[in-house]
């Protein structure tokens, strides 16, 4: 009975399903009366299909659809807006003018004027002259003597940059002039109006230097020739000077072993003579030659990077048959401890010096036109440092070196008498030159910051301990020398800064030959130390000019940049700048 409500049930559910196909087709009916018992069993397993097979043979098929489309024009005004990037503010780039004059007015009647101008000729060549002008009309407070100055220079320079050469060729003209007007105090107490107002007189006729020069660079970009230095200097002042200094400096530059090997080649002739010595020998003549060869080649192994060198020269000292060969050894060496942060170097360097006239006379300009002209024997300059940076904005320099020179020179103060009608430089207001070895420890810190671009500061110090072999004091060389400066952007169009320098006191040595005993042991003299402050403001009413104010010598001293020659006390300086084009 069960079975057959199976049957019948199952019957049923294949009756529902086939009644809804087309209602056209006719399936009939049929009863089955089943009378054999049921027998159980377990058919094979199949795995099911992931796509079962589809057995309808009739599957309903999709009816077409039929559509089409009409376009027709749309009138529209809307017209979509380009894209544009979004604006950053940048600061507009200054203007750079290739020329520009400067001139200026000061308390002492000062005056000071610059003028540059370049201009190109054609694609590759250009032209270029620059004048200077510096002068004081105005005497020092408190002192009987001129002393007045001027200094005007005339440069000229004609070049040309090409891919495979570079050139210029210059020529120029300076003439300066000074008065030695550095008396010492006692001096003449004992003479009458008439007989000093004479001596005055004679000291108030001006030494005048002049120097001539013609020159030139060669550059090869593409060449073992790698460039060169060419120039010759005459130089004559108002006693019968004169000087030649010819200069020439060839530099080559090739690789080997991977290697750049550098060779500098250097010829340095200074000769002249002088109208006479200082104890009036007539005719005295020098000429010293210098000939050197310097290689060198550098190379980076990790954080460190070297370069060694030599240097060899032969000095000959023609006037006194003199010949020498001088071996230099020269190379440095760079460590990165700390990335740019912190660089240890180390190095040595030695070199034969060539002195000459002009170059003491530039130094010194009261110098006698008496002097003896040697070169100084650099036998080493050992340093070691680190150098390096304390942040982005501030870097830092410290520095030791050990130095040791043969025949160094030394400013000193010449001895003098009071006579009337000798040389105007034979009163104690001008200076000689002497020959020491001379044995300097140095110590120098430099600290510079830019915090911003609008303001900027460095600081800087040197102390140094001299000993000398023969001479009892290293002769106006200061221990102590400290500078600072200070520039400020305030706004747009107003500028400002300060400088500050001290220097530490010196020693002289200087002897009244008219006071008995002749030689004095107690001749030595100290220069004091001084420090002195300057300061500038400006405006720029517009990018071509520019107003200026300069105040220097603040603190208003009287000090002594040589023994006896006092400097112009607080002084102001107004003046302009203008830049231009053709």
């Amino acid at each position: 009975m069960k079975i057959k409500l199976q049957y019948f049930l199952i019957t049923l559910f294949v009756s529902a399903q086939l009644s809804a196909q087309k209602k056209d087709e006719n399936i009939g009916t049929e009863v089955v009366n089943v009378v054999k018992p049921y027998t159980p069993t377990i058919s094979d397993a199949f795995k099911v299909k992931e796509t079962p097979a589809q057995e309808d043979e009739d599957n309903t098929k999709r009816e077409p659809i039929k559509y089409s489309i009409y376009s027709f024009p749309v009138a529209s005004t809307f017209a979509p807006s380009k894209g544009r990037a979004a604006n950053v503010d940048k600061t507009a780039q200054e203007r750079i003018y290739k020329n520009y004059v400067t001139g200026g007015i000061g308390s002492y009647l000062d005056l000071m004027g610059e003028l540059y101008v370049t201009e190109n000729i054609g694609d590759y060549d250009y032209v270029a002259g620059n004048l200077k002008h510096l002068s004081a009309f105005t005497n020092v407070k408190g002192l009987e003597v001129d002393s007045k100055f001027l200094n005007t220079s005339l440069d000229l320079t004609y070049g040309s940059r090409r891919k495979s050469l570079a050139w210029n060729a210059d020529m120029g003209y300076q003439v300066q002039k000074y008065y030695w007007y550095g008396l010492p105090d006692d001096f003449g107490a004992g003479f009458s109006n008439a007989v000093r107002e004479d001596i005055i007189e004679d000291i108030n006729k001006v030494q005048t230097y002049h120097n001539f020069y013609v020159g030139g660079k060669l550059k090869f970009n593409e060449s073992a020739f790698s460039d060169m230095d060419l120039k010759y200097n005459a130089f004559w002042d108002a006693f019968g000077s004169q000087e030649s200094r010819f200069f020439a400096k060839p530099k080559f530059a090739f690789d080997f072993l991977e290697k750049r090997i550098t060779t500098e080649i250097i010829a340095d002739y200074v000769g002249g003579s002088f109208y006479k010595n200082y104890n009036g020998i007539r005719n005295q003549s020098y000429g010293v030659t210098k000939l050197g060869v310097y290689p060198s080649f550098g190379m980076k192994k990790d954080d460190w990077s070297f370069n060694i060198g030599v240097g060899l020269f032969y000095g000959a000292d023609n006037e006194n048959d003199e010949n020498k060969v001088f071996f230099y050894p020269r190379a440095t060496a760079n460590l990165k401890v700390v990335g740019d942060l912190m660089q240890f170097y180390l190095g040595i360097d030695g070199d034969l010096q060539q002195n000459s006239y002009r170059d003491f006379s530039n130094q010194n300009p009261f110098v006698s036109p008496t002097l003896i002209i040697t070169t100084t024997d650099q036998q080493y300059d050992f340093y070691a440092g680190l150098k390096g940076k304390l942040s982005n904005e501030i870097s830092y320099n410290l520095r030791g070196s050990l130095i040791n020179e043969k025949n160094k020179p030394l400013f000193v103060a010449n001895n003098y008498s009071e006579a009337p009608g000798q040389d105007r430089y034979k009163y104690g207001n001008s200076f000689g030159v002497i020959y020491d070895l001379v044995r300097t420890t140095r110590l120098f810190g430099e600290l510079k910051a830019d915090f911003s671009k609008n303001v900027t500061v460095g600081i800087n110090g040197t102390f140094s301990k001299y000993t000398t072999e023969n001479e009892r004091e290293a002769w106006n060389l200061p221990q102590i020398e400290f500078g600072a400066n200070l520039d400020v952007t305030i706004t747009e169009k107003w500028y400002a800064g300060a400088n500050v320098f001290f220097v530490g006191e010196r020693k002289d040595r200087q002897t009244n030959l008219d006071i008995l005993p002749i030689v004095v042991s107690n001749d030595i003299q100290t220069v004091k130390s001084y420090f002195d402050a300057n300061a500038h403001l400006g405006y720029k009413y517009t990018d071509r000019f520019t107003a200026f104010l300069r105040l220097n010598n603040l603190a208003n001293q009287n000090y002594e940049r040589w023994l006896n020659f006092p400097v112009q006390s607080f002084q102001v300086m107004l003046g302009a700048n203008y830049k231009f084009d053709f």
